[in-house]
């Protein structure tokens, strides 16, 4: 069991028998009475956000989970197929349990699955990812005054701002925490 006092972003514990990783979190001491811990959690296994407020000295029940290296290898439909780069044994991940994270997966990529009691939770995709554009409209001549950028769509679907001078068949280099542009690859 740990304190409420010392849960801070990215910690994983159970609650009423669901799986929880803090995403926010903000202490608040009024000038009587105990104080209060705001927190926005993250259902691991439904994939829905909370609003949840502790009071100190509240306790919730830590857990231990694994982390894997493991390389993406295909989807057919719902689910996306991972292989355990020391077992080599196929994890299958339903898309609705990735979410966002679906819109950065290319075939071959590297990353890090977590497991909780040999299931399955979570990926953990590298900070940038390099995609290739499959889509973008064609940028003005000396239109470029002003750095604006226009809408491009990468391979996995995904649509982000670019610089006018980027084409189709570039590859550029995409956050994977905000979806942002970075750099041409």
């Amino acid at each position: 069991m740990i304190d409420v006092n010392d849960l801070r972003k990215g910690v994983t514990f159970t609650m009423d028998g669901a799986l929880f990783r803090v995403l926010e979190y903000s202490h608040h001491k009024p000038g009587r009475g105990n104080a209060t811990i705001r927190t926005k959690l993250y259902n691991l296994r439904t994939g829905a956000n909370i609003d949840k407020t502790f009071t100190s000295g509240d306790r919730v029940q830590d857990i231990r989970l694994e982390t894997r290296s493991a390389q993406y290898l295909y989807n057919d439909g719902d689910l996306y197929y991972f292989m355990d780069n020391t077992s080599f044994e196929q994890t299958p991940i339903s898309k609705t349990q990735l979410g966002d994270h679906v819109d950065y997966l290319r075939e071959n990529q590297d990353v890090k699955l977590t497991f909780f009691e040999e299931q399955p939770l979570d990926v953990e995709l590298p900070p940038n990812v390099d995609l290739k554009v499959v889509e973008s409209e064609p940028g003005v001549r000396g239109d470029t005054a002003t750095g604006a950028n226009k809408q491009a769509t990468v391979e996995t679907g995904l649509k982000v701002l670019v610089p006018l001078f980027i084409n189709v068949g570039d590859t550029i280099r995409v956050n994977t925490e905000t979806g942002a542009y970075v750099t041409r690859a």
